[in-house]
């Protein structure tokens, strides 16, 4: 007759449940399921407590490893993104936004990157572009899809990059395997000509193949101010062609919180 293990208890009185033997640790590793094998233990003290069925072990461990892998999945996306602040739509205010709320709603759906339209948010500097977008990188990541965040400075550091072993090609193809690509911050600075080319690339290879979704101060009608005007003439004819566009307008959210004390926190004096 074989005894339990013993169970040890810590000072807070809570006992902690035995190990796994160690052929089982070893066979949860070769099988990568580390989830699991955090779990196990725990459960499988519970189990013993509570008289549980075997097919109800098997259930909770099961689905411990598939919301640990979905969890692992959510980071791993969310990382790979590469978002600038991590805001969310739980911080947005819909009511700050001059873009109507009945759009605002039909662009949190999601369904046009699912039918593999780009979005324009143009506008003042100030009046929530960037946080839109990333308001809805965040919630596609959260939905499983794939998401790329550049600025245009970054589409020409691309281009640099791999344009002297003439890999450019596969560089946007690698980008394009995200679902939803989303560009920055266009206009604000000077558009060097690797940057305009790369935003053209880009553009070109996710015709009707993904979404992009850009922010910028012009409507992209005016982009041949910031670039030359052949690029910009073929970029904004594949941009606009499955599109939704929407403005933005009034002062800048950020100066007015500033102006009303709302920008930092009270000093303690």
């Amino acid at each position: 007759m074989t005894t339990a293990p013993s169970v040890s208890v810590p000072k807070s009185g809570v006992p902690t449940p035995p190990p796994l033997p160690a052929e089982v640790e070893q066979l949860l590793r070769r099988m990568r399921l580390p989830h699991i094998r955090r779990v196990a233990p725990e459960v499988i003290a519970t189990a013993r407590s509570q008289r549980w069925e075997p097919v109800e072990v098997l259930r909770v461990l099961l689905s411990e490893e598939v919301a640990g892998r979905e969890r692992s999945a959510l980071a791993t996306r969310r990382s790979t993104a590469g978002f600038p602040t991590g805001k969310t739509f739980g911080a947005w205010d819909p009511s700050l936004s001059s873009i109507p709320a009945p759009t605002q709603q039909a662009l949190r759906t999601l369904e046009w990157v699912g039918r593999r339209e780009n979005l324009v948010i143009c506008g003042p500097s100030g009046t929530g572009k960037t946080f839109l977008l990333e308001a809805l990188g965040q919630q596609a990541v959260e939905q499983g899809l794939r998401v790329a965040w550049f600025t245009l400075e970054d589409l020409g550091v691309l281009l640099r990059r791999h344009r002297a072993d003439d890999t450019v090609t596969k560089a946007i193809a690698r980008v394009l395997r995200a679902d939803l690509v989303v560009v920055d911050d266009i206009g604000l600075l000077p558009v060097a000509v690797d940057a305009a080319e790369g935003l053209y690339r880009l553009v070109d290879a996710g015709y009707e193949k993904r979404s992009i979704a850009i922010s910028s101060n012009l409507h992209p009608a005016a982009f041949d101010e910031l670039m030359p005007k052949t690029l910009a003439t073929a970029t904004v004819d594949r941009l606009l062609h499955h599109a939704h566009v929407c403005q933005t307008t009034g002062d800048s959210v950020r100066l007015t919180q500033a102006l009303a004390g709302q920008g930092v926190s009270p000093l303690n004096t």
